[in-house]
């Protein structure tokens, strides 16, 4: 299997407004993955993801570190399905799977990564990976951003997994 070396993920998050999945599809360039992800306790810790796409099912398992709101130290080798059913075993049951449908789509030279969760109807993450800290993306237009929320810890994924923020966006100036 594929192993990587430690990399720095710089990323910033947006919440918002439910895209129409048909916009979506038609950026040029896009590409839909369905993941289900997971987080792992004991064993070696992480996160394990399956991504099905049209190009066939990946299985990943991740371990993060976080410097800051904007930058984790990342590393990330895909496994086979063997050892991903292997690692299950550890998944930490007080934590929900996470299922998404994440939009991949190249856009102002970044890629907008759109995730669509199961939990949600009103509402989604925009988050692009960046090269600095500081580099603000240009926002696509066909996508109403409500608010970055980079510094909003209930907006990770390990949070996402917890607990569901089902804040009214109306009071959220949307």
């Amino acid at each position: 299997m594929t192993n990587t070396k430690p990399h720095d993920e710089i990323e910033r998050k947006y919440l918002i407004a439910m895209p129409d999945r048909a916009v979506l599809a038609a950026q040029d360039g896009a590409e839909a993955v369905q993941i289900r992800q997971c987080y792992l306790s004991g064993g070696p810790g992480g996160r394990l993801r399956m991504a099905v796409s049209a190009r066939g099912t990946v299985y990943i398992h991740t371990i993060k570190k976080r410097l800051t709101d904007v930058r984790r130290v990342e590393y990330e080798r895909e496994i086979s399905a063997a050892e991903y059913s292997s690692l299950l075993e550890y998944r930490d049951p007080s934590l929900n799977f996470i299922d998404k449908i994440r939009y991949r789509i190249p856009y102002g030279g970044l890629t907008a990564e759109v995730d669509l969760f199961s939990f949600w109807n009103d509402r989604a993450i925009l988050e692009f990976e960046l090269d600095s800290e500081l580099q603000q993306p240009e926002m696509p237009p066909w996508l109403h951003v409500i608010r970055e929320v980079t510094h909003d810890h209930r907006y990770t994924n390990l949070a996402l997994a917890r607990e569901v923020p089902m804040e009214n966006l109306s009071q959220a100036g949307f």
